[in-house]
């Protein structure tokens, strides 16, 4: 089998990127500069997170999911996204507040200063804007979002074991792409 390649990691004024020597990142992934990546979180294909003016923090078991963006604000904000938290395909998070366990749904755009609080949800290509608090346990959705309704107790229950799937799964890929 042939070499797989790298992804990019780069240091931005002398700060290099911290990633926990157990967590997955897809061979062409990019990181840069003060982003923090946590034990067992998995960065997948494309996606790029971009700590250059401000920091990104990541919490472990949490999964960042193909072609996502994550970015920060050079005069206020930095991105921080805690433990257990999934973040769907192609989602764009933008100096803002993931707190843990939160579900961000695919191509969804999260703003500066916003903070989703723990257990809530946001749809799908939903539009939550700078400075908007999505309260625990709540689902937002729209353009731009708003609540729809509380988290369904079989959603909620779900979560564990989606964060589990994308630990065994970012694990076994960790095998893959180290042999």
């Amino acid at each position: 089998m042939s070499k797989q390649p790298l992804p990019v990691i780069l240091p931005w004024n002398n700060i290099h990127p911290a990633i926990a020597n157990d967590a997955f990142i897809a061979p062409n992934a990019t990181i840069v500069g003060d982003t923090q990546i946590g034990s067992k979180a998995s960065i997948w294909f494309n996606v790029v997170l971009r700590g250059d003016v401000n920091y990104i923090r990541i919490g472990e078991r949490t999964n960042i999911q193909d072609g996502t963006v994550v970015h920060v604000s050079s005069k206020d904000h930095p991105t921080i996204i805690g433990a257990d938290v999934l973040i769907g395909h192609m989602a764009m998070i933008h100096a803002c507040t993931l707190e843990d366990g939160c579900f961000v749904g695919m191509s969804a755009t999260i703003m500066d200063g916003a903070v989703v609080e723990q257990g809530a949800m946001i749809a799908a290509g939903a539009l939550v804007a700078p400075g908007k608090r999505v309260k625990a346990g709540q689902l937002w959705a729209g353009t731009p979002a708003q609540f729809i309704r509380d988290v369904r107790s079989e959603e909620a229950v779900s979560f564990p074991e989606q964060i589990q799937r994308y630990v065994d799964l970012g694990q076994t890929y960790r095998q893959l792409v180290s042999e």
